[in-house]
């Protein structure tokens, strides 16, 4: 896809008044509700179709299903992303009117760390078309790992990374929340308060996400157009969707499965990519086939999580019976 200069100018502006308006509704710290999580989820998702919709009015078909398919992924994969951010909040006692702000300002610090990455990416892929063969191995190899975790089935802890830590050390940290003040005065030093750190544990942590998400796209579509705008719809919809879901997120006992499974797909689409690039007479994954197979995945992922957890439901009911049938039998005695 053909993009000028202008178009790149007006799609920056055109997000960032996007995010400007989110955040001026949602400026004065407040609980969230499911209500207002909701409405503005399909908000943001309804964005993202009109964009795919007006890339496929504008007689670029190729790049509207690519749009699509990388909106997709990057969303799926966000949602995994959702499970740090739980365990980031209650590392540091977020109180509950103030995570939609960091929320907010992490989103955006992670949207400008991966718009690095993905000019990054895009100048390698540029000049070295055998990076996809690096591409598609780690995204194996990601996959692989994920399945191994999902199977070991342990309780995560969210760590800070060196980073931050190093941060902190610098400037020094509050005891205590200061409403939506980022520094403070300590004894005449300015120090950061706690809501700035969990904004910068938001915002880089997300780094560590992009390692996947973003060789992950740029095996849909070697478009940093079409990459960079997947990413940014699928991250400006991340505060809401926390809210929405962050109760039912534990309910989702497949994802990790699901998202392994369309890593390693993806990953093996690279590979091909590159071996057909090399000059070997290899078959390509088309973006209609890599679309169908995106959402059959996550559909699939989604039933078997609900089926999942409605036979543990039951099978904890029966548990809870039998053992208060024993109790009674035990009183009667």
């Amino acid at each position: 896809m053909d993009v000028s200069w202008t178009l790149w100018v007006l799609t920056i502006l055109g997000l960032s008044a996007l995010i400007a308006v989110d955040f001026f509704i949602g400026r004065k710290p407040h609980d969230v509700t499911t209500k207002e999580a909701g409405i503005w989820t399909v908000v943001w998702i309804a964005l993202a179709v009109l964009f795919g919709l007006g890339l496929l009015l504008f007689g670029e078909s190729q790049a509207s299903g690519e749009f699509f398919a990388g909106f997709i992924t990057e969303k799926s994969l966000s949602v995994d992303n959702l499970f740090v951010f739980v365990l980031i909040m209650a590392k540091f006692s977020v109180p509950s009117h103030l995570q939609q702000r960091v929320l907010l300002i992490g989103v955006l610090i992670a949207l400008v760390l991966r718009a690095v990455f993905i000019a990054a990416g895009a100048a390698v892929i540029a000049n070295f078309s055998w990076v996809f063969y690096i591409f598609g191995a780690f995204l194996i190899y990601t996959a692989w790992k994920l399945i191994q975790e999902a199977r070991a089935d342990e309780e995560e802890e969210f760590e800070e990374n060196r980073l931050l830590k190093t941060i902190e050390r610098r400037f020094g940290v509050a005891d205590r929340y200061h409403g939506t003040k980022l520094f403070i005065r300590n004894n005449g030093k300015r120090v950061l308060t706690p809501l700035m750190v969990v904004m910068l544990a938001i915002g880089t942590t997300d780094v560590l996400f992009a390692l996947d998400s973003i060789p992950a796209i740029f095996g849909l579509t070697q478009d940093p157009y079409i990459v960079f705008t997947a990413n940014a719809f699928a991250l400006m919809g991340l505060r809401q969707l926390y809210f929405l879901i962050g109760g039912l997120l534990k309910k989702l006992v497949h994802l990790s499965y699901g998202l392994s499974v369309i890593l390693g797909f993806i990953g093996v689409k690279l590979v091909l990519h590159a071996l057909h690039e090399s000059g070997v007479h290899v078959p390509e994954i088309s973006i209609p086939v890599s679309l169908g197979v995106i959402c059959g995945v996550l559909v699939i992922t989604t039933i078997t999580s609900l089926m999942a957890n409605k036979k543990q439901a039951r099978t904890e009911s029966v548990e809870d019976a039998d053992e208060t049938a024993g109790k009674g039998a035990g009183t009667d005695a």
